[in-house]
């Protein structure tokens, strides 16, 4: 029998408070910006879905043709006993670790982390239905604040895919992984998947796709914020960009007004003005290269002990081990 439970430790109304915060903060200032984990209601998680069936969106099958490769060495690495996802979305990657894992008969609990619970609840139901003894217990929760709620017995794999570590400033990219090895034992591991470095026409492509599904994406924050908090906006007044910033090697999406406009949020006590052609920055997507993501991985509190790339060298998997930290660090 499959053994599922969902922990739900942020209640509606402290999801509200804290879109709430980040509206006032991001929207209060210039340049505009805004948090990209606010895409992911239900809606926003399956157009992300869409997205990464694309023909101009590579990363996922980079990614999921390394993990293809390398699961079973993977398994055989870790002997994970709990394999933990943050920002699980569908899980469909996973799944080949999952099998992996069983496959050597180590694998006992799995742990899908995610923002949406809509989302959350079918991936973690359908690993249930389609995994029978496993027990799956999914985390509802921001992996930036509630890495301190995982469960799960050691050894733990956790992995953290899709490049969504890019979606951190390199400041905030340091604070997180340094949390991830906080609440990790000496000797666990950390699967980390990032995108690499690479022709900028093939970036904005990826990020703009000739279907405007990406667009849509972009454009449901403003939605979020209506449903969330009596916001007026009208999504189809902004226009999606995707910009390569070549000095900090990353893509950012931004919604740019095609008028000047005045938007209320009555739910975060707010009246925001627009220019015409004001950009708000909803989501950096930085690029990596080896040494770089090595030193990171480092300063945190990890060795990589492996590195593999899908066959064109578009996109990384690294499998880092938490090692013993200085005293103070």
């Amino acid at each position: 029998m499959t053994d599922v439970d969902l922990d739900v430790p942020r209640s509606a109304r402290d999801l509200d408070a804290a879109l709430r915060a980040d509206v006032r903060a991001g929207l209060a200032v210039e340049p505009k910006w805004l948090p990209s984990k606010w895409f992911y209601d239900r809606r926003g998680s399956e157009l992300f879905e869409r997205i990464t069936e694309l023909p101009e969106y590579y990363p996922t099958r980079a990614e999921r043709s390394v993990l293809a490769r390398v699961a079973g060495e993977i398994a055989e690495l870790t002997g994970a006993h709990t394999l933990v996802e943050l920002g699980s979305g569908s899980s469909e990657k996973t799944r080949l670790l999952l099998d992996a894992l069983r496959g050597r008969r180590t694998l006992r609990a799995f742990v899908p982390l995610d923002v949406s619970e809509p989302a959350l609840a079918e991936a973690a139901a359908a690993i249930a239905a389609d995994y029978p003894g496993l027990r799956v217990r999914g985390v509802v929760g921001d992996f930036t604040e509630h890495l301190d709620l995982l469960p799960g017995e050691p050894p733990r794999l956790v992995v953290f895919l899709g490049g969504t570590i890019g979606n951190f400033t390199p400041a905030e990219r340091a604070a997180f992984l340094r949390s991830v090895r906080d609440v990790l034992d000496e000797g666990e591991w950390l699967l980390l998947g990032t995108d690499l470095v690479k022709d900028p026409d093939v970036l904005v492509r990826a990020y703009d796709d000739a279907a405007g599904v990406t667009a849509e994406f972009n454009r449901n924050v403003l939605r979020v914020i209506n449903a969330r908090l009596g916001a007026d906006f009208d999504p189809e007044r902004f226009d999606h960009v995707a910009h390569w910033d070549a000095e900090a090697e990353w893509i950012e999406m931004r919604l740019r007004a095609r008028e000047a406009m005045r938007v209320r949020i009555p739910g975060a006590d707010m009246v925001v003005d627009f220019a015409a052609g004001e950009d708000v920055r909803t989501e950096i997507s930085a690029k990596f290269r080896r040494k770089g993501v090595t030193a990171e991985l480092s300063d945190a509190g990890f060795a990589v002990q492996h590195w593999w790339t899908d066959d064109e060298g578009r996109f990384a998997v690294s499998l880092a081990r938490a090692v013993r930290r200085p005293a103070g660090a």
